[in-house]
């Protein structure tokens, strides 16, 4: 089989590394990829906000199966435009990726369907939105609505956080995506990942994980895209996720079919498990990053077969196999990060991988033959371990090894897991 993988992050680095186990490929393309996903494909430099460039590729090379990683070319419609044109895709058409595209639209579908989600309004000017922060009080969750890169969320402890958060959102802080605000209530609880694939019939969930949202130690400071990651959730137990397929994926599911907008690809369902049990925060309509790159760590079947099944109605024919070890990853990001940062800071040294750890490339490049960091969140230190504390120690120890100046990273992620574990 021949594949095309969109995106150029961390989380495609990852997907590209296990396509590339597979018995079933015979050529891995990427667009427009990174140096590190390089090691596993041939990078093409496509722009893919040009539906018919990348369809015209596709069929020049006579492409099986698109998967697109990214969120951005999903909500833009290229799914349905490959789809269209006779390619398999994994991703949801631009439809149903509304799930990511605009909370409010989620947010009307969860009340729709009675999943559990905290309360909310939505605002399309500012004074209105203030005055229900000031009538509700903080601590309360202010979102963009649109696709903010991660970074459109404000949890605001303090009701002039809150009120900042609004005129940041309708200043133009988040372009396009802040043109409406939804206002939310905050959750009380502790945070999970949920992945499940679904073909618009059939789901079959994956693996939990637990994301690091803010930039500093001890979940300070401001969001991210994410600092780090492990997986499994320890509180996600079996029970746990039973009620989150039942009460908050299944209905999602059927409440899209229902609406004209069946969803096919991977829910990312980012969850508060709250007193009350499983509350939906939002969906996100690709894998995680960095949450992909321990799932991938974790996966013992071969990925190939699971994606082609969901994007051809077939999922209920695949399973889905995982490892009993724990995974974490480190997220290196440049200084400065999520604020202001320097680009093209220079990577002198990246130590090999072993069976057990590997560093994942996000924002990297080369430049006159040297590998130099473009993004904020550059490389992703990923282990395995027995539990989280082995994976943690394993994860640091190959972190402490790359020679970057200009990079820093937490150093706590995975504490609630490993605070468990020692209790």
């Amino acid at each position: 089989m021949k594949v095309l993988l969109i995106g150029s992050g961390g989380r495609e680095h990852a997907l590209a590394w296990k396509i590339a186990q597979s018995p079933l490929l015979d050529e891995l393309y990427a667009a427009p990829g990174n140096p590190g996903i390089a090691d596993h494909a041939t990078l093409v430099p496509l722009d893919v906000e040009d539906h018919t460039a990348v369809i015209a590729f596709t069929k020049e090379k006579a492409v099986d199966f698109v998967v697109v990683g990214p969120e951005a070319p999903l909500v833009a419609g290229l799914a349905d435009d490959l789809r269209a044109a006779g390619i398999a895709t994994f991703g949801p058409s631009k439809a149903a990726a509304q799930l990511e595209g605009s909370k409010g639209f989620t947010k009307d579908l969860c009340a729709r369907y009675d999943i559990p989600t905290g309360a909310y309004q939505r605002f399309k000017t500012a004074e209105p939105a203030k005055d229900y922060v000031r009538a509700q009080g903080a601590p309360i969750v202010i979102k963009a609505d649109g696709l903010a890169a991660g970074k459109g969320v404000t949890v605001a402890m303090t009701e002039a956080e809150a009120l900042a958060a609004i005129d940041d959102c309708f200043d133009g802080a988040f372009g396009a995506a802040g043109a409406e605000v939804v206002v939310e209530a905050f959750l009380d609880g502790e945070e999970a990942s949920f992945f499940c694939l679904s073909d618009g019939k059939t789901a079959l969930a994956l693996a939990t994980a637990q994301d690091h949202k803010r930039v500093g130690d001890g979940d300070t400071g401001p969001n991210t895209g994410g600092m780090g990651a492990y997986s499994p959730a320890p509180v996600m137990t079996p029970a746990m996720v039973e009620r989150t397929m039942k009460e908050i994926i299944e209905p999602t599911i059927s409440g899209m079919a229902k609406d004209g907008n069946p969803f096919s690809g991977v829910f990312f369902a980012g969850l508060m498990i709250t007193a009350k049990g499983p509350e939906l925060i939002e969906y996100n309509v690709r894998f995680g990053d960095p949450e992909c790159q321990v799932l991938m760590m974790r996966l013992k079947s071969d990925l190939l077969p699971i994606l082609y099944a969901t994007a051809t109605g077939t999922l209920d024919k695949v399973e889905a196999e995982w490892r009993d070890d724990a995974a974490l990853t480190v997220v290196l990001a440049s200084k400065g990060y999520p604020g202001a940062y320097d680009k093209n800071t220079p990577i002198a040294h990246i130590p090999e991988a072993s069976e057990e750890a590997k560093v994942f490339h996000a924002g990297t490049a080369l430049k006159d033959g040297g590998l130099v960091a473009t993004g904020g969140r550059v490389l992703n230190v990923t282990a395995l371990g027995k539990t989280v504390t082995e994976a943690q120690a394993r994860a640091y120890a190959l972190a402490d090894k790359v020679e970057w100046e200009n990079g820093f990273c937490r150093r706590d992620i995975g504490w609630q897991a490993v605070a468990r574990e020692k209790a």
